[in-house]
C-alpha cells in the first residue's frame, strides 16, 4: 500500500488535488473579505453572515455524501464532482458585482467542498494502514496547506500587476483548480467494494458509537467560539495592516500550517492523538485571547505563525481521530456527521462574531471564542478517559 514516502499513492495523489485546489481557493479566500467591504460596500455582518450560509451549507451535505458513499461504497465519484463544483464558483465569483452573488459563488464553491469532502477523508483512511493515519492525514492537510502558501502569493503577484483587478484574479483562480480535477481523474484509483445494503440514514444521537458521540459534543463546544478565518483577516486590516500585509500575514499562517501538519500527524501516530488535540485546543484559547486584546499590529507576526501550529494541531489529527474511533464501513457517515456538525456551529459561530464586532467591539468575537476553547479543553481532559478506539 505505501510508496517511498510511507504513504499510498491514493493519498499521494488527493495531496496534489488538494494543493491545486487549495492554490485557487485561496488565491481569493483573503481578499474576499476585502472585496466584500471595500469594492462592494457590505458591511462586517454581512461577510460574518455569507461565511456562515457558506460552511453551514457545505456542513449539511457532508453527512449526506458521506452516508451515500459508505452505502454505495464509492468514493471518487463524489470527490470529482465535489471539485468541480468548486472550480465553477471561480468563474461565478469573478461576475459578481453585489454581495448576494458573491453569497451564491461561495453557495456552490462549498456545495462542492459538502459533496467531496467526507468521502476524501473515507478514501484516504481506506488507503492507509491503522498505524499511518495520522501520517497520512497529516501529509494530505501539509499539501493542501502548501496551496494555500502558494495561492495568496500568486495573489499578490496578481494584485501588483493587474492593478488591484479582484475580479480577474478570480477568474485566474478557475486555472489550478482544473488541473486538480484532472489528476484526481487519471491518477486516483478506487478498489471495487460491495454496495452496503444498510438500511436508510439513520442520524439518531443514539446509534452513533458512544466515543464518537463524546468526541464530537468536545468539537461542538470548541466549534462555537472558532468563526470564520475572515475575522482574523478583517482584524489585521483592523489593526492597520494594508492589503499585501494582510495577505502576507495569512501566507505565513499557512506556511506555518504546512510545516507542521505532518510532523503532528507522526507525533499523533506516537503518543495517540489525544494529547495533540487538546494541546491545539489549548494553543487556541491563548491566540484569540491575543487577537483580541493585542493593540500593536506587529504583534500579529507571531499569532499568524501561532494559528498555524493549532491548525496543523487538529485538523489532519481530528480526521485520523475519528478513523480509529468508529468502524471502517461508518467512517463515510461519522466524517460526514462530524463535519456537519462543525460547519453548522461555524455558521452560529460567524454570526456571532459578525454580531459581537459590530454592536460590542472588534475585541469581543475573539474573547469569546478563546472561552468557548478553554472550555472544550477541560471537557477533554475530564472526559478523554472515556473514549476508547474502535475495533476495526
Amino acid at each position: 500500500m505505501e510508496n517511498k514516502f510511507g504513504i499510498s499513492k491514493n493519498v499521494f495523489v488527493l495531496g496534489l488535488v488538494s494543493f491545486f485546489n487549495d492554490v485557487a481557493s485561496e488565491m481569493i479566500y483573503p481578499i474576499v473579505p476585502i472585496f466584500l467591504t471595500s469594492v462592494l460596500g457590505a458591511p462586517v455582518a454581512i461577510v460574518g453572515l455569507i461565511e456562515g450560509i457558506a460552511e453551514s451549507t457545505a456542513s449539511v451535505l457532508k453527512v449526506v455524501s458521506g452516508w451515500l458513499s459508505d452505502k454505495l461504497q464509492k468514493r471518487k465519484p463524489f470527490v470529482v464532482a465535489g471539485y468541480s463544483f468548486s472550480a465553477i464558483s471561480k468563474i461565478l465569483l469573478s461576475l459578481a458585482f453585489s454581495w448576494p452573488f458573491v453569497l451564491f459563488a461561495r453557495f456552490i464553491d462549498r456545495f462542492g467542498k459538502g459533496v467531496r469532502t467526507s468521502a476524501r477523508d473515507a478514501l484516504i483512511a481506506e488507503s492507509s494502514d491503522t498505524s499511518t493515519r495520522g501520517k497520512s492525514f497529516g501529509f494530505h492537510r501539509a499539501l493542501d496547506t502548501l496551496g494555500a502558501v502558494v495561492g495568496p502569493l500568486i495573489a499578490l503577484l496578481a494584485i501588483h500587476f493587474l492593478d488591484n483587478n479582484f475580479r480577474l484574479i478570480f477568474f485566474l483562480a478557475f486555472i489550478p483548480a482544473c488541473i486538480g480535477i484532472l489528476l484526481l481523474l487519471f491518477f486516483v484509483k478506487e478498489r471495487k467494494k460491495e454496495a452496503n445494503l444498510s438500511p436508510a440514514l439513520n442520524l439518531s444521537w443514539r446509534n452513533l458509537d458512544p466515543s464518537f458521540k463524546i468526541f464530537l459534543l468536545i468539537s461542538f463546544v470548541f466549534a462555537l467560539g472558532n468563526s470564520s478565518d475572515a475575522f482574523l483577516i478583517l482584524r489585521a486590516q483592523n489593526l492597520g495592516l494594508s492589503v499585501t500585509l494582510v495577505v502576507l500575514a495569512y501566507v505565513l499562517f499557512n506556511f506555518t500550517y504546512t510545516i507542521f501538519s505532518m510532523p503532528a500527524g507522526i507525533i499523533s501516530d506516537k503518543i495517540g492523538p489525544k494529547k495533540v488535540l487538546f494541546s491545539g485546543f489549548l494553543l487556541f484559547s491563548f491566540i484569540y485571547l491575543f487577537f483580541g486584546l493585542t493593540k500593536v499590529s506587529l504583534f500579529l507576526w507571531l499569532l499568524f505563525p501561532f494559528y498555524g501550529m493549532y491548525m496543523a494541531l487538529t485538523e489532519g489529527v481530528g480526521k485520523a481521530y475519528i478513523s480509529n474511533l468508529v468502524p471502517q464501513e461508518k467512517t463515510g457517515t461519522a466524517f460526514g456527521i462530524y463535519q456537519t456538525t462543525i460547519g453548522l456551529c461555524t455558521f452560529f459561530a460567524s454570526l456571532i462574531a459578525g454580531l459581537l464586532w459590530t454592536y460590542i467591539g472588534v475585541s469581543a468575537p475573539f474573547i469569546f471564542g478563546s472561552i468557548m476553547a478553554a472550555i472544550s479543553a477541560f471537557l477533554f481532559v475530564v472526559l478523554e478517559k472515556k473514549i476508547k478506539i474502535a475495533k476495526i
